[in-house]
């Protein structure tokens, strides 16, 4: 495609070889799947210290997470160029060292085969997840709702973040789980009473979640209350990486998309959203301080399950793709609990 292609300006992400594998690997420009040479949809473009996607990664299932920046088929591991920066995305945000790491450059030591890595989501330890809701015109439009007129905003737990390794897990209490593709920004600076005009400022960066819903528990089984239904286990996939504020061009005007078994079910823009990015910062730290790690899941377009003819919910087996423009493709496997 040309050079506004959903998700890539340099390269390519190609999802795991076999859906059981945890690696990734990515390809030249030129290289696409045979999904997207059907779809014209390129996947997750990669990086280097000037156009910077940062990943949280392992080296096998007993090491420490470190952070790094992608560099075509290499993660760089920033703490082996003696940066002496903090090993985690959200030590780094605490420490105030977005800038410092924006100026590092790769060294052949420091730089891994990302075919040896296991990609982790690229924060965790945050303090809050807080999600708007109703927040797309087309996802208001397919339950025939009134746009809200403030933002309808509710939370998932920390405990919810998983990565693009790791499976959404379907317990046994609930039938109707349903995906939310979402463009979600990391907040990079304590934050509070933040105007909008200003509110950018605070953003270190975005990335792909799925705000996976037990519709069951979030509409029938609850009282009306969102919570039981949003934040069960494994129910906030995030990843691959988080591409840096600089770097994404305009967040809301991007394209977005999500398919289910390789059938796109939601495909839109963020130029859909109702209330802006910043609108929605000014409101919450109004009432609330925003730390670095924070991660705010910003809606989903139209195209979930339960509004489907008929419904349609996520079952073991299935697997989830999540795509949007200048981030990348998370892949997300669905198992049984």
């Amino acid at each position: 495609m040309a050079g506004n292609a959903l998700l890539g300006r340099s390269a390519t992400l190609l999802p795991r070889t076999a859906l059981s594998s945890i690696k990734s690997h990515f390809l030249p420009r030129e290289t696409v799947n045979s999904a997207s040479a059907a779809t014209g949809i390129r996947h997750l473009s990669i990086t280097s210290a000037t156009n910077m996607k940062l990943v949280q990664f392992s080296q096998n299932s007993n090491s420490e997470i470190r952070v790094g920046f992608l560099e075509r088929d290499n993660v760089v591991d920033i703490n082996k160029l003696n940066s002496g920066l903090p090993s985690t995305l959200l030590g780094i945000l605490q420490s105030g060292g977005i800038e410092k790491v924006k100026k590092l450059k790769s060294t052949k030591e420091a730089s891994i085969p990302l075919s040896s890595v296991n990609l982790e989501a690229p924060i965790t330890g945050m303090d809050k997840v807080l999600c708007i809701g109703l927040n797309y015109m087309d996802h208001c439009k397919e339950q025939n709702l009134t746009p809200p007129a403030v933002p309808m905003i509710f939370g998932k737990f920390p405990s919810c973040v998983v990565g693009p390794k790791d499976a959404v897990r379907l317990r046994k209490s609930t039938s109707k789980v349903d995906w939310e593709v979402e463009l979600t920004l990391v907040i990079g600076k304590k934050a509070s009473d933040v105007k909008a005009k200003d509110a950018f400022d605070y953003i270190a960066g975005y990335t792909v979640a799925q705000d996976i819903s037990a519709r069951d528990w979030q509409k029938e089984r609850n009282a009306g209350q969102f919570l039981l239904g949003k934040a069960m286990d494994t129910f906030c996939p995030i990843g691959p990486c988080m591409t840096t504020s600089d770097e994404i061009g305009n967040p809301q005007k991007l394209k977005i998309q999500c398919s289910v078994n390789d059938v796109v079910k939601q495909t839109s823009n963020t130029d859909q959203l109702v209330h802006k990015i910043q609108d929605v910062i000014e409101r919450l730290t109004s009432v609330m301080t925003l730390l670095p790690g924070d991660i705010i899941l910003t809606g989903t377009p139209g195209g979930v399950g339960m509004y489907r003819s008929p419904p349609e919910y996520l079952k073991p087996g299935d697997v989830i793709k999540s795509e949007i423009e200048n981030i990348g493709e998370l892949v997300t496997r669905v198992e049984a609990f």
